[in-house]
């Protein structure tokens, strides 16, 4: 059978959602209350990097410890692949080996391309393109704090970086609706965000404008890995386009705020922000390691 993989939002279905999300607040809770809850024994996860992490690597490999399975981390420096093993191959040969694949690297085609050659679930845990575990960790914390996302607005400031065409895609599969802000020169390109159609989603010079009356404020570094060398003509292209508590104000008073991290703090956001009680980016930050438990049981089991 051919195994079912989760390298974009739309991927799923919204039913798929729905349940995944009913799994992950059941497994929060057997996590909160110290319960043993082990459905992948004698499971494992291979997880490939190709980029650093801290958030998605501890998330995958203690999320998979906590479900009873294993988690073994390769790095593409350490491996056949930094030595040029095709992405086929390496494909052919790890999902032979272990049950499950992570895969955090650049171009989005080598997780396409290690999917169609993989004989088990493979995930992205990241590509320039996209950042789906990020997005769904999101919503659902979104969910915790004031219910369904259907309907609501999210204003996104800054780079229309993998991050932002995420929340694109997801905007299409929840029906919310999804207010951009860039700088000239950065807006979003549908194309390579994915996008089917543009009506989930508007564009915004004026970040304070973007940011009126929405539920969810979300921002991002403003150079994402592999635009290093930008660094400083980004930011004084970005200079308008901080978070802070005047932008914030323009939202509606209850929204939140969230920012995948890691943040620089006083660039992309300020510390009153960030610190603020409208602030949910440490539950953001968690909440990854429980959505992806229940993906990956879901990935491996099917519907419990």
């Amino acid at each position: 059978m051919t195994p079912k993989h989760f390298l974009k939002i739309n991927d799923f279905t919204l039913d798929e959602f729905e349940y995944l999300f009913d799994r992950t607040h059941w497994i929060k809770n057997e996590f909160k209350q110290y319960r043993k809850y082990w459905p992948l024994t004698d499971r494992t996860l291979a997880m490939i990097f190709d980029k650093h992490s801290t958030r998605t690597r501890l998330s995958f490999e203690a999320g998979m410890c906590q479900l009873g399975g294993s988690a073994i981390y390769l790095s593409t420096r350490d491996t056949q692949l930094g030595r040029g093993e095709s992405v086929e191959d390496a494909a052919r040969v790890i999902s032979r080996m272990v049950d499950i694949i992570m895969i955090r690297t650049f171009d989005h085609s080598i997780v396409e391309r290690f999917a169609n050659h993989s004989r088990v679930p493979v995930i992205n845990g990241l590509t320039d393109e996209y950042h789906p575990c990020q997005i769904i960790g999101d919503i659902f914390t979104f969910i915790e704090h004031h219910g369904s996302i259907k309907g609501k607005t999210v204003a996104w400031i800054g780079d229309s970086n993998n991050v932002c065409n995420t929340w694109l895609q997801a905007a299409e599969v929840f029906d919310f609706n999804v207010h951009v802000s860039t700088p000239p020169g950065y807006e979003v390109e549908p194309e390579r965000a994915g996008l089917y159609g543009t009506n989930h989603y508007e564009e915004f010079s004026c970040p304070h404008d973007a940011v009126k009356n929405a539920d969810l404020v979300t921002t991002d570094v403003w150079t994402s890995m592999g635009f290093e060398d930008e660094t400083e003509i980004r930011k004084n292209a970005f200079a308008d386009f901080c978070v802070d508590a005047e932008m914030m104000a323009y939202a509606k008073p209850e929204a939140l705020f969230m920012h995948c991290l890691p943040a620089h703090r006083g660039e992309e956001v300020t510390n009153e922000v960030l610190e603020g009680k409208q602030s949910v980016v440490w539950d953001e930050a968690e909440n990854r390691l429980h959505v992806q438990k229940a993906l990956m049981e879901y990935l491996l089991l099917g519907k419990i």
